[in-house]
């Protein structure tokens, strides 16, 4: 496996983050507006990418204890 298919892996779409939580991306789109997506950042020809990592950390910290 060489460097960039790797880094490849570790960065997920829009799409990648909309299938995995099972949300339209207009959901995504309305949450970003709204500061509640994980860290993204913009690549030169204006997509978003999501690190693992980032969006791993942001979904655990969603989640909730049962009383």
């Amino acid at each position: 496996m060489t460097g960039a298919t790797s880094a490849q892996r570790q960065l997920m779409t829009v799409g990648e983050v909309c299938d995995e939580l099972g949300i339209a991306r207009s959901t995504f789109y309305d949450w970003k507006v709204k500061s509640r997506i994980p860290r993204c950042f913009k690549l030169p020809n204006g997509d978003l990418r999501i690190r693992r990592a980032d969006f791993d950390e942001w979904f655990a910290s969603l989640e909730v204890g049962v009383a």
